[in-house]
């Protein structure tokens, strides 16, 4: 079995012209679909439900997809129904963290562009150092959107740059490298993500020293950061943060209204064969989804969603 393509992210929103905005303005994401659905009285045609919420028949969805370079993500606001916010205390090693990492090609004046656009204070790009030698000479910086969802700036190195990331272009914000995720157990994560889903691993370091605790925000840091690649798309980076441990898990109560809960999109071979196999595996699916096509409002596709081991809602569908 393996994952064809990483697609996309999903992110709840709770003030959708605002996002547009935020994403369009300050990191030049181009707009590229745009719908509501109304009147939904079926938990079952929720395009990003994870956990049923109150099914009504005066729900009402909007769901945005934005595209920079060739990745997307895809935003959702519950007109009706709203979710709760990110916990205002978070922090990069609670396990509820996901950022996106935005590729750019000159750090220095993306970071000036984002600091006199964002709302939220950025703080200081960071290089890492050269004794790390997957990481040495990445140029990196963490910040958020307007609803606390976690985004990084990253530049790389041309030695360290995908061949995606090193063809010339005028353009400053490039496009979407990976998305990472905090994890409590790397073997854990790999079990699900390489031998069930069978993502690749890439590159394995541990990052830790001044660098990454202002990278971070967190004091004392050390990280186990494994790449994870499939056959096409963005990456997926797990991070296990191995100190400090007290990071927080995702709450259990989580639904997909709430902002905190991200959705990572995967594109398998045969989606029901390996929700099958996830299922003997003991990773219980969350639910079956039947959600309007991207060519016809009047097709449909199956989606099928289930946890990772930590609790991450990881949306697969079929090529």
């Amino acid at each position: 079995m393996s994952s064809t393509r990483i697609e996309s992210i999903g992110m709840t929103v709770g003030d959708m012209d605002r996002s547009i905005d935020f994403y369009t303005t300050v990191l030049a994401f181009t707009k590229t679909g745009d719908r509501q659905i109304t009147g939904v009285a079926s938990d079952d045609v929720l395009p990003l439900q994870a956990d049923p919420i109150p099914a009504a028949a005066n729900l009402q969805l909007r769901i945005v997809t934005l595209q920079l370079g060739a990745e997307t993500i895809e935003l959702t606001q519950y007109l009706t129904h709203p979710g709760r916010t990110v916990p205002p205390d978070s922090r990069s090693n609670d396990r509820w963290f996901q950022h996106l990492a935005i590729v750019v090609s000159d750090m220095d004046r993306a970071y000036q562009h984002v600091r006199q656009h964002s709302v939220l204070q950025i703080p200081t790009p960071q290089t890492l150092p050269d004794w790390n030698p997957v990481a040495g000479g990445i140029q990196a910086v963490y910040f958020q959107d307007p609803d606390g969802h976690n985004l990084e700036l990253i530049h790389f190195p041309t030695a360290k740059a995908a061949p995606k990331w090193q063809q010339p272009t005028t353009n400053l914000f490039l496009g979407i490298d990976h998305t990472a995720i905090v994890v409590a157990d790397t073997a854990a994560s790999r079990v699900f993500y390489s031998d069930l889903l069978g993502l690749e691993l890439k590159q394995a370091s541990e990052n830790f020293g001044s660098e990454q605790e202002l990278l971070s925000g967190v004091a004392g840091v050390k990280v186990r950061i494994s790449s994870l690649t499939a056959s096409a798309g963005m990456g997926i980076e797990l991070l296990e943060y191995l100190e400090p441990t007290d990071g927080r898990s995702i709450p259990t109560d989580t639904e997909s209204n709430d902002l905190w809960c991200l959705q990572t999109k995967i594109v398998v071979a045969d989606a029901m064969e390996t929700v099958q196999q996830l299922t003997a595996a003991q990773f219980p699916l969350i639910s079956t989804e039947v959600s309007l096509s991207n060519t016809s409002t009047l097709e449909f596709d199956r989606q099928f969603l289930v946890r990772d081991p930590d609790g991450h809602t990881i949306r697969l569908v079929d090529p």
